[in-house]
């Protein structure tokens, strides 16, 4: 299996910028950008490929390519909000896409999602020799849309849906960066993570990945 494709990022971040201000007491604009880089990064060492979680936060798209076609496509990142697409490409190029009907998205005991084909669809021949079948799919927790503006009611911004212990986790995380500006402080040998951070993650974190 390929190592999946980022096509398109989360739109905002689990935390905005004010829940890490309120959480770190900050009440004035100066430090806005640097609060806003250790929430990226913060959220970084959890989200998606690269994350210690194994999966998404935000809702986001990415590809997962296959070398052939199989009766249970595993898709490696979760949790898999839906199928957009699946494609093929024959060894002349010719890209076609699959009808949603013949396929469904599939999750296990284990939580892992999948791609099941129904009994009767035609697996096609003819495959390009590497990569020849795409899934594009959507992963993490659902974002609620942004409410625009109507008359006098002001505007509500899109909001994350991340579950609690991990939007803590990571406000923890951004209060100890912005605690401890290098990563050994004299007199104060710090650790990376904050006390409790673990405790949070922990029940999130896919096994296996």
């Amino acid at each position: 299996m390929y190592r999946p494709v980022l096509v398109s990022p989360p739109e905002i971040l689990p935390v905005s910028l004010a829940e890490a201000k309120e959480q770190l007491r900050v009440d004035v604009e100066d430090d806005d950008a640097l609060i806003l880089r250790m929430l990226r990064t913060a959220v970084a060492h959890l989200d998606g490929w690269g994350g210690i979680l194994g999966q998404c936060l935000v809702e986001q798209q990415w590809r997962q390519d296959f070398d052939c076609f199989g009766s249970r496509m595993r898709l490696p990142l979760g949790p898999v909000i839906s199928i957009d697409s699946i494609k093929w490409r024959n060894t002349a190029g010719v890209e076609t896409t699959i009808a949603m009907l013949n396929y469904a998205l599939r999750v296990d005991a284990g939580g892992r999602s999948h791609v099941r084909f129904v009994d009767a669809f035609a697996y096609p021949s003819d495959l390009a020799e590497t990569g020849a079948v795409s899934v594009l799919y959507t992963a993490g927790y659902p974002t609620i849309p942004e409410v625009p503006a109507d008359g006098d009611t002001p505007a509500v911004p899109a909001q994350s849906t991340v579950p609690d212990d991990l939007k803590g986790a990571i406000m923890f995380h951004v209060g100890h960066l912005y605690e401890n500006r290098e990563a050994v402080n004299i007199g104060n040998l710090s650790t990376l993570l904050p006390l409790g951070y673990d405790s949070l993650v922990e029940k999130h974190r896919r096994i296996g990945v």
